[in-house]
């Protein structure tokens, strides 16, 4: 039996927890996987803030977290917020706050060790040619890193293009219409403007915006999806209501309103770099932290 260990991230769409065991030869055997939708990205884009009320949530979800870990016998749990508590004009008070009522540290990453720990856990399934581009597209921001053998990071960039970011500042409603997408694409190609290394063998995709789209147009579980695809579903969500496209694409209301900005960041992405394909993985940083946790390159909190 291999070693149980939990990880949970505050992001800028979810509060999210994995518990996992660490098996033989790098893989993870997920046993819970459980988050709670935020928003906080979008509510930190409005505001520069989070609220009281959003303080008091994350203190339960915190506090389930620390009840599910102790449940399945996790020998430690580590916890990190991401670019929406990041940006926060009140993040030290938050986190104070967090540790105050449930113990546990959360820990404060940049962008830079976003991506480190993005790439630990997306090449758990994405093993694959080098070098390679990777991309990781959340509610506040955008990692994207270019990768050789190793895998190592070579240069990376966190940009504004978390999906909640882009919802509050252009202010998207759904059915969006051509208008709001040719403003999002510009914004995009805009802030993609200075990176010069979105290039390699390929491009892997991973979080949650990445595993959205991927649900909604494979249900099947096919890894790859190619750029008419993305290009067909931008063209489709651009057309529908958030119930309309939960129910054509079969994904939960929330996520639906992250497949627009979504689809328009990694069609960008990939134009940039000449990619007619994105791989996807099923793992991220959660998985990244947990395997990080097990080679003893991280500490958590022992519940």
């Amino acid at each position: 039996m291999g070693r149980i260990l939990a990880a949970a991230d505050i992001g800028s769409n979810t509060a999210h927890l994995l518990v996992a065991e660490v098996l033989p030869q790098g893989r993870l055997r997920r046993i819970s996987d459980t988050n709670e939708w935020i928003s906080l990205g979008e509510i930190v884009g409005r505001t520069g803030e989070i609220p009281p009320e959003l303080v008091q949530r994350l203190e339960k979800c915190l506090g389930a977290f620390v009840r599910l870990s102790k449940l399945h016998n996790a020998e430690g749990l580590y916890v990190f917020g991401t670019e929406a508590v990041r940006k926060a004009s009140n993040s030290a008070a938050v986190l104070k706050a967090l540790q105050a009522a449930t113990g546990v540290r959360v820990h404060l990453i940049d962008g830079q060790r976003e991506a480190e720990i993005g790439l630990r856990g997306a090449w758990i399934d994405g093993e694959g040619p080098t070098p390679f581009s990777l991309a990781e597209v959340g509610g506040g921001s955008a990692q994207i890193a270019y990768c050789e053998a190793g895998p190592s990071i070579v240069r990376e960039a966190s940009l504004p293009l978390g999906t909640g970011a882009l919802i509050a500042r252009c202010g998207l409603v759904q059915p969006g219409g051509a208008l709001q997408i040719g403003d999002l694409q510009a914004l995009v190609r805009e802030a993609l403007e200075p990176i010069d290394f979105v290039a390699g063998e390929r491009l892997l995709g991973c979080g949650g915006v990445a595993r959205g789209l991927w649900r909604a147009l494979h249900p099947d579980g096919d890894p790859w999806l190619r750029f008419e695809e993305i290009d067909y579903l931008l063209w489709a969500v651009g057309r529908l209501s958030g119930d309309q496209i939960g129910q054509r694409f079969q994904v939960k209301a929330k996520r639906a309103a992250t497949l627009l900005p979504g689809a328009v960041v990694y069609r960008e992405f990939m134009r940039r770099g000449g990619f007619e394909s994105i791989q996807i993985s099923r793992f991220g940083v959660r998985e990244g932290a947990i395997m990080e946790m097990a080679e003893g390159k991280v500490k958590g909190w022992r519940p």
